[in-house]
């Protein structure tokens, strides 16, 4: 694709990277036809394709952003399915993100959309806010149907019955391992599923100790920024991002780490970005470092191998890969590889690789095309006759969750499970 940025706007070192990325578009159209809303929507300007056109001529020109290109990048759920499918390999995410940024500081939202990412930004990353938030939504949907807005709506459906107390294994402490010590290793616990599901958490120091690992929670670890990085507001994910870097970069240069083990896939994706968001700043070298670091639950469980994995009966499960996990991270067989080799009998639904609607926020913002997609996922899943759905994301497990009656667990647990540890509650009635 031909580019006419001038050589004051390339000075610019995010603007030299979206012409990098633009020059390489060849508008071949393969990403339509695997982009979750252009198959919902069937409009072009809906397609990755479109966003390219529209986000090239709004940076181009330097203008305000207009009502119908927020609409058109506001609906991308940055699944990134157009990544694995491009072949000439247009990095479609650090575009749509500059996108983004640009519209939040040149863009002026109606008044309802400012308060309510306002309100996203200021609870979702926190755990404590979020979980009294969550508590508050059990007196709000009294009032459900009297809400003319569908995404207070969607917020209120978001929020589980029954929350959890925090867990104590999310304090910054460090668990031995079990036997020989084989890595040290730092946990990113997050921070909506430390709110939503402590199960997680809880399955992973498990499973990581069982094979070894030195198990680290760092005092001032936090929400690794993505939630609010894909809304644009770079100033408020970048410090999250720079108080992780410096809490893990303590670690690293005191007592050492072999790995930042990460078991919320959109965290991941993010994390192992750092060093392309602060390229060029004071923290790039530690960014980097960081981000080199990381690794997903299974990625760390492959390298180590499963001990004594014959713990758990050979359930049905149906894999959702997260979009963050496969196209994301690239990380596309090893969960199903390791479930297969834990036991169990793995299920992988049709159209496994598009979006089941969650990507982060985008379920409480775009409540209608986010509903279609999950009923889609759902069905896909359910079509495969699962007993357990199986994901490495918390997102995707709250929207899928939502939607069928089969439970769905983390992938950690069922590992966690299969190699001696406790039976998963959401499986309880499950024999």
């Amino acid at each position: 694709m031909q580019t006419t940025f001038t050589a004051e706007q390339l000075a610019d070192p995010l603007t030299a990277r979206s012409n990098e990325i633009l020059r390489t578009c060849v508008h071949c159209g393969f990403c339509t036809a695997t982009c979750p809303t252009y198959k919902v929507l069937g409009d072009e300007l809906d397609s990755p394709r479109g966003r390219i056109y529209l986000i090239k001529d709004m940076l181009e020109n330097a203008r305000v952003p207009d009502a119908k290109t927020v609409q058109h990048i506001d609906r991308c759920l940055s699944c990134l399915s157009c990544m694995t499918t491009c072949p000439s390999g247009v990095h479609y995410m650090h575009l749509v993100d500059h996108a983004r940024e640009y519209i939040e500081a040149n863009y002026r939202r109606p008044l309802p959309d400012r308060l309510l990412r306002w309100v996203l930004a200021k609870i979702l990353p926190y755990p404590g806010r979020f979980r009294l938030a969550l508590r508050g939504a059990r007196l709000g949907r009294l009032f459900r149907r009297l809400m003319p807005d569908p995404r207070l709506r969607a917020m209120l459906d978001m929020a589980p019955r029954d929350i959890p107390p925090p867990s104590l294994n999310d304090r910054p402490q460090v668990f031995p391992a079990q036997g020989q010590r084989r890595k040290r290793v730092a946990l990113l616990t997050g921070c909506a599923q430390r709110a939503l599901n402590t199960d997680i958490n809880d399955a992973t120091i498990r499973l990581l100790r069982r094979h070894g690992c030195e198990v680290v929670i760092p005092r001032g670890l936090g929400c690794c920024g993505a939630l609010t990085h894909h809304m644009g507001r770079t100033g408020e994910s970048h410090a999250m991002a720079a108080a992780n870097i410096r809490a893990l970069t303590a670690e690293i240069d005191g007592a050492g780490l072999d790995a930042l083990v990460i078991n919320t896939s959109g965290c991941g994706t993010t994390v192992k970005d750092y060093g392309h968001m602060f390229a060029g700043g004071a923290l790039e070298a530690d960014a980097a470092r960081v981000a080199r670091l990381a690794k997903d639950i299974a990625e760390v469980m492959a390298d180590l191998g499963l001990r004594d994995a014959t713990h758990a009966p050979p359930l049905r499960v149906g894999y959702h890969a997260a979009c963050s996990l496969q196209h994301g991270q690239g990380i596309k067989a090893t969960p199903k590889e390791l479930l297969a080799d834990a036991g169990f009998t793995v299920l992988e639904p049709k159209d496994s690789h598009i979006c089941c609607g969650s990507a982060g926020t985008y379920n409480l913002m775009q409540p209608a095309i986010s509903a279609e997609l999950k009923a889609r996922k759902v069905a896909t899943l359910e079509a495969t006759r699962p007993q357990v759905i199986s994901a490495g994301n918390i997102g995707c497990m709250m929207q899928i969750g939502s939607g069928t009656g089969v439970p769905v667990v983390h992938t950690a647990e069922l590992l966690d499970w299969a190699t001696g540890g406790p039976k998963p509650p959401a499986l309880r009635d499950v024999a």
